[in-house]
C-alpha cells in the first residue's frame, strides 16, 4: 500500500475507496540533491510530502549565513505554512539534500480535501495541533536549554538525524556553532 495511506492511518482511519480520491489531488515530484522545492521570495505554492529523501528549510541572513530553520526526512510535510496560507513570498529557502520523491498538494486541493474527506480534515487539525506543540518545544529549548540539553533532545527525539544531516546542518538547526557541537559530542560520548 502506498506510502501516505500508512501515514495518514497513523493519524485517522481511512478507507482504501477515500484515500484513492485524495491521492488524485496530488501531484509526484523528484528533486535531486541540491535542487529547490522552495526559493526565497517565492510564493509557497505547494506543501511537499517526502515519499524519499531528506530536505531542509533554511533562511540566508543579511551578512549571507544560513539558518536551519527545519529538517525534514520521510513521512515529512515540506513547506512554508506562513507563504502557503498567505499567499505571501517566502523568506525560506527549502532543498534537497538527498535526492528526494515528494507528493505535492496544492492549497486549493488542501481546503477542497478538507471539506471532501473527513480522514484528510482529522489529519490536518492533527498536523496543526503537533506542529504548534513542537513549535513551543523548540522555542522553549532554544531560550533556557544549553547547547548540550538541546543536542540531547535532538538526538533522542530524531537519532534518524543525525546520521542523516551533517553536523555543520545539525549545529545550525540548535542554534549553535558547529565547533560548539563536536565539544558537545566528545562530551557526551565520553559519559
Amino acid at each position: 500500500m502506498h506510502p501516505l495511506f500508512h501515514y495518514i492511518n497513523r493519524y485517522t482511519v481511512i478507507s482504501e475507496e477515500d484515500f484513492d480520491k485524495i491521492k488524485n489531488y496530488f501531484i509526484e515530484k523528484r528533486l535531486k540533491r541540491k535542487d529547490y522545492f522552495l526559493q526565497q521570495n517565492e510564493v509557497c505554492k505547494y506543501l511537499g510530502f517526502i515519499v524519499k529523501g531528506a530536505m531542509r528549510k533554511f533562511y540566508v541572513d543579511e551578512k549571507g549565513v544560513e539558518h536551519v530553520v527545519n529538517l525534514y526526512v520521510e513521512n515529512w510535510w515540506a513547506g512554508d505554512r506562513e507563504s502557503f496560507v498567505m499567499l505571501t513570498p517566502s523568506i525560506y529557502n527549502i532543498d534537497a539534500y538527498e535526492d528526494c520523491e515528494l507528493l505535492l498538494i496544492s492549497r486549493e486541493h488542501t481546503l477542497k480535501l478538507r471539506n471532501e474527506s473527513h480522514a484528510f480534515n482529522e489529519l490536518t487539525i492533527k498536523l496543526d495541533e503537533k506542529n504548534t506543540i513542537s513549535t513551543q518545544k523548540r522555542i522553549t529549548s532554544s531560550i533556557s536549554l544549553t547547547a548540550e540539553k538541546r543536542y540531547e533532545e535532538f538526538a533522542d527525539s530524531h537519532p534518524d538525524f543525525i546520521k542523516r544531516f551533517p553536523q555543520h546542518i545539525i549545529a545550525s538547526y540548535l542554534g549553535i556553532t558547529k565547533d560548539t557541537l563536536s565539544r558537545v559530542r566528545v562530551k557526551m560520548l565520553r559519559k
